[in-house]
């Protein structure tokens, strides 16, 4: 019987582990199949981590934190969970290779994914001028041209932001409408160095291995193929919710989730599920920062134990 099953290895589950582990509780293992570290891991320049001067690429960030983890008595098992289940005070985690697992609480860290645009060039560019967040790239363009892809609300909201930063920002979107809220639309017009490209989509990244991303070629109805030559591409078109695991066989959540899947929690990183809380990007409102996933893991795993100590009296 585990005293604590952390499901995701990203910031937010090595944080949980880490926290839970030095906190005192004795059986704490986190499944993670691949090496943990999460999407940070694919950035090439992190420059905003608090404490950190230095511009180190992801894997360099993370290198260190499973075995600070494991120092205080934290297992890793190499091994996917692919269904979470609660069964009476218990939970029981079935994992990929068929295993079985039963743990006292359960802190669930699996994070989401930003879905692909489809265009040539988009996985290949993935960190070297292509960027899924604006927050974590838009300063490295600072004074530049740059091109947002999508037509939803965050895609609006952070043609915006990197409006503020840069020389201008081209705001590319396949239909003829955006799908964000008409109040978020109409904030566009306060941005003068912000055009809008409807009708228009990405076919393929220009640039090369030693410049990076030199541009985008755009399919535009009426008007055929254009080439933006800007150095910075960031897309926005959905997230994936890794929630999986907490579907049964019919399609049922363990606990509340939003509609688009991402799990509710409240401050404390609880579920409205007893001893299962949930960290990271996976959970609701998440900001999808690195700094922010590790605060929730730490919430999470100090709740963890605060349950384990009222089981107890």
């Amino acid at each position: 019987m585990l005293d604590l099953a952390v499901v995701g290895g990203g910031p937010a589950g090595l944080t949980a582990g880490l926290y839970a582990s030095r906190g005192g509780l004795k059986e704490v293992v986190l499944f993670e199949p691949g090496m943990p570290g999460g999407q940070i891991t694919q950035s090439s320049e992190i420059e905003n981590y608090p404490g950190q001067l230095s511009v180190i690429s992801g894997i360099e960030l993370m290198q260190n934190w499973l075995p600070q983890a494991e120092r205080f008595g934290m297992k890793h098992e190499l091994d996917e969970i692919v269904r979470v289940e609660k069964q009476g005070e218990t939970f029981l985690l079935t994992a990929a290779s068929g295993k079985t697992h039963e743990a006292q609480s359960v802190i669930f860290a699996t994070g989401s994914v930003p879905k692909r645009a489809g265009f040539e060039g988009e996985e290949e560019f993935l960190g070297r001028g292509i960027s899924t967040c604006a927050t974590c790239d838009g300063f490295f363009y600072r004074g530049k041209e740059v091109a947002v892809i999508g037509g939803g609300d965050a895609a609006l909201e952070e043609a915006m932001f990197l409006a503020k930063m840069c020389k201008k920002v081209y705001l590319i979107h396949r239909r003829d409408s955006f799908r964000a809220p008409p109040a978020t639309v109409e904030r566009l017009k306060e941005c003068e160095n912000l055009e809008q490209m409807l009708n228009a989509r990405p076919v393929k990244v220009l640039g090369d291995a030693k410049s990076g991303v030199t541009g985008i070629r755009l399919a535009i109805d009426s008007q055929g193929e254009r080439d933006l030559l800007v150095p910075g591409v960031f897309i926005f078109v959905g997230r994936t919710v890794k929630n999986g695991a907490l579907q049964d066989d019919r399609g049922n959540f363990l606990c509340a989730v939003e509609s688009n899947g991402e799990v509710i929690v409240d401050l404390k990183m609880h579920t409205s599920v007893d001893g299962l809380f949930a960290a990271g990007d996976v959970r609701a409102l998440s900001p999808k920062q690195v700094v922010c996933a590790a605060a929730d893991g730490a919430i999470a795993a100090l709740e963890a134990i605060a349950y384990h100590e009222r089981k107890a009296r």
